[in-house]
């Protein structure tokens, strides 16, 4: 039972890990381009730019199931 919940634990760390480093570059940028650049767009924060990182994932995934006629 320990051993279920170290490996849950763990898959979470991992997933906060991978979620930071995915994020982080999308915040950079768009706090340090978008910002000063466009008017009325604010900063925003890591949760947000992970949000942002995922729409994305979920627009242009490259996964798609085509059909074949």
């Amino acid at each position: 039972m320990k051993k279920d919940w170290a490996a849950v634990i763990f898959a979470l760390a991992v997933f906060v890990v991978i979620s930071v480093i995915l994020a982080w570059p999308v915040m950079m940028l768009w706090n340090g381009c978008l910002v000063d650049a466009v008017a009325g767009v604010r900063e925003i924060t890591w949760l947000q730019a992970w949000g942002i990182n995922f729409l994305f994932g979920m627009l242009f995934n490259k996964n798609s199931v085509k059909i074949k006629d």
